[in-house]
């Protein structure tokens, strides 16, 4: 078909533009467990199984426009403050395909295929969870591409938040992030470093089942390394490989000097750590203190120096628990963060990449 002189071209223009803008391309990215995984990207049509938070600061609001399919159970079931703040600026969020969650058994391979996805994007745990369940949506010609937060690996962080950029088509937005990021850690690091003070010895536990029973602790996942980002040694590590609870008689031996417990925002049990979207520090500081108040624990360096503090859960295995490495560094070494609000680089992440905003406390004191 010729086209009519006068807009020849405008035609020529737009057939030199729209091409790159309006369709994916093939790409071979490589994912933080080392696999080449062709993908078209950016991608239209993602099935999103976690890390919805990352996914949308990385992305922008605009990259759930893409998403057809969430592990609802690992959002709203998990987060429900969180889902509740994020449906209630995007209801369309509700409307999206669940097919089903890894650690309860319900992820949902038919589910997944029917929605005819570009790309699978997988958490690490995720991944190793699912076994033969990943080759089947190989097989069907899905690409499947893992990302990491959980282990708390700056070198995965970084990766993870660049492949999500990639996924999303906001490159330059991801390389920002993970810029942020890696600086963040960096800093903390160094000032301990140069400092050359002893490492203090912590205790970190999920604080879900309250002061009467020990809940889980970390060994190489999440609160433990982030721990160790910031300096700290981990009394649990010998213990405890992963997570679990640890004896609470080897917790009185290795005498803490700092003490961290992890909160969220569920009221199941009313005794539990409170801490996130919607919760009064008041109300943090008094859930704080009936730990404190476990027997035997007024032996403890870190209750009898106050230097017992709690921290969100929901800020852990995501590129924005950078803030709280900086946090336990502060507990750690006082001295050495004065400059530094890590609770307001929190907030402030919300408000730069986030489309809403974060209300409440995540982080206490006693």
């Amino acid at each position: 078909m010729k086209c009519h002189p006068k807009f020849g071209p405008l035609f020529l223009a737009l057939a030199l533009v729209l091409p790159a803008a309006a369709h994916a391309a093939p790409q071979t990215v490589t994912d933080v467990l080392g696999r080449q995984v062709k993908v078209d990207l950016p991608a239209k049509r993602v099935v999103l199984a976690f890390y919805f938070e990352d996914y949308m600061a990385i992305g922008g609001e605009k990259a759930f426009d893409k998403v057809v399919g969430i592990s609802r159970e690992a959002w709203e079931g998990w987060r429900p403050a969180n889902w509740s703040l994020f449906t209630a600026k995007r209801p369309s969020l509700k409307t999206v395909a669940d097919v089903g969650e890894v650690e309860v058994q319900t992820f949902s391979v038919e589910k997944v295929l029917a929605l005819k996805p570009d790309v699978v994007v997988l958490a690490d745990w995720q991944y190793k969870g699912l076994g033969p369940d990943v080759k089947r949506l190989e097989d069907a010609g899905l690409p499947v591409v893992v990302v990491d937060y959980n282990m708390e690996l700056p070198a995965n962080h970084y990766a993870s938040t660049l492949l999500l950029g990639r996924i999303a088509g906001e490159e330059q937005r991801a390389r920002q992030i993970a810029t942020e990021y890696r600086q963040a850690v960096e800093q903390v690091q160094g000032r301990i470093a140069k400092a050359r003070l002893p490492k203090p010895r912590f205790y970190v536990e999920f604080g879900n089942k309250g002061p009467a029973e020990y809940s889980f602790s970390y060994g190489k996942g999440m609160w433990g390394p982030l721990g160790k980002l910031a300096g700290g040694d981990n009394i649990a590590a010998p213990f405890v490989e992963w997570y679990g609870p640890m004896n609470p008689e080897k917790v009185l031996a290795a005498q803490p000097e700092v003490v961290f417990i992890a909160g969220t925002e569920s009221t199941k049990n009313p005794t539990s750590m409170l801490l996130g979207q919607g919760v009064a520090r008041s109300v943090a500081s008094q859930r704080l203190q009936g730990f404190s108040q476990r027997s035997g624990w007024s032996s403890l360096p870190a209750v009898r120096n106050k230097r017992v503090y709690g921290v969100y859960q929901g800020a852990s295995r995501s590129v924005l628990d950078y803030t709280m490495v900086q946090f336990m560094a502060k507990a750690l070494y006082p001295s050495l963060f004065k400059d530094i609000n890590p609770e307001a680089n929190y907030l402030n992440f919300y408000k730069r990449y986030l489309p809403v905003a974060a209300n409440g406390t995540f982080t206490a004191g006693m």
